[in-house]
């Protein structure tokens, strides 16, 4: 059985000019010690599931359809006061910006210890021993001397250490992470994700990486789902989704990406721009900025299908496999 399981998830929004859909038919799931990435262009909705799974939509969004399951327990349908035992001990977050995640008000080592005794049954002593092993699993220099640090004392990529370790100290058995490196330098970015996918092996936590950069899913995940316009284009194993990118969309994110071995080459991109969510086009929203679109295509919503564990959601290619 998955760890978190995805079904049909729908979010709405709703305006004054009708309900916006933000998310149409969504379905993931991720087993224990997994890192599925989710990714895609500003506007796919990679942080709006996350923010789902979370029950942390922004005010007016809802969950309009579908449901979300951990370890075979819906959660989708708790309580706030019920979601809120759920999160930090059973699912874990780490945002793009740790400041949102730490107060600037409580030392490190104050923030790291009463996050474990809300969650653990250990005393206080036990929870500091605990919050300087984490400081120290998370690559932090002189961790006991760090714990008297308030955030502000610490350069980014210290504050985001921090972060994971917060995520981590009431082992939880999900972690989202969304964007979690994205405002660090690249140096700073891949010891990021290296502690991270290091620490998640060690602990068994699955974790949803929410990413806009394919150079991270490539290094990191296990699997990866690539999502646009609110729904999921093509998931599978990231390295056959890397090397044999089967979607149209798919294909345009991995011609963008530089390589070394092109130099003096232009850059590919693709055409156009996210639709918005009052803008969506019918049938398949990518086809408007398709190369290999055809009429079939402006019609009809195309269901993720294909052979094994490898999926993806385009009439062509479910036309070329049959």
């Amino acid at each position: 059985m998955a760890l978190l399981e995805i079904r049909a998830l729908r979010v709405e929004i709703p305006t004054r000019w009708g309900r916006l859909v933000a998310l149409d038919d969504v379905s993931l799931d991720m087993a224990p010690g997994e890192i599925l990435g989710v990714v895609g262009e500003s506007g796919a909705g990679k942080s709006m599931t996350g923010s789902a799974v979370l029950k942390l939509l922004p005010s007016p969004a809802r969950i309009a359809a579908g449901e979300v399951r951990l370890e075979g327990e819906r959660i989708d349908t708790l309580s706030e006061a019920g979601m809120r035992r759920v999160r930090g001990r059973r699912i874990g977050a780490i945002f793009q910006d740790p400041l949102t995640s730490l107060n600037p008000l409580f030392r490190i080592g104050d923030q790291l210890e009463e996050t474990m005794l809300a969650h653990l049954d250990i005393d206080a002593a036990e929870a500091r021993q605990r919050a300087v092993r984490l400081l120290r699993e998370v690559g932090i220099p002189a961790p006991e001397e760090r714990m008297k640090a308030y955030p502000h004392q610490l350069s980014g990529g210290m504050r985001q250490r921090v972060v994971i370790a917060l995520a981590l100290c009431a082992e939880p058995k999900v972690i989202v992470a969304d964007e979690p490196t994205t405002a660090l330098d690249v140096s700073i970015q891949a010891q990021i994700v290296a502690v991270l996918n290091r620490l998640c092996r060690q602990h068994g936590t699955a974790v949803m990486l929410i990413t806009h950069d394919m150079g991270v899913i490539a290094e990191t995940a296990d699997r990866v789902a690539v999502m646009y316009a609110g729904r999921v284009v093509e998931t599978g194993p990231v390295d056959d989704v890397i090397q044999r990118p089967r979607h149209p969309y798919t294909k345009g994110l991995m011609a963008a990406i530089p390589r070394m071995a092109a130099s003096g080459q232009r850059m590919q991109s693709i055409p156009g721009a996210m639709p918005g969510l009052a803008a969506i086009p019918r049938g398949c929203a990518f086809h408007p900025r398709c190369a290999m679109a055809v009429a079939s295509c402006a019609e009809r919503v195309p269901d993720l299908a294909g052979s094994g564990v490898h999926r993806t959601a385009c009439a062509l290619v479910a036309e070329f496999a049959a």
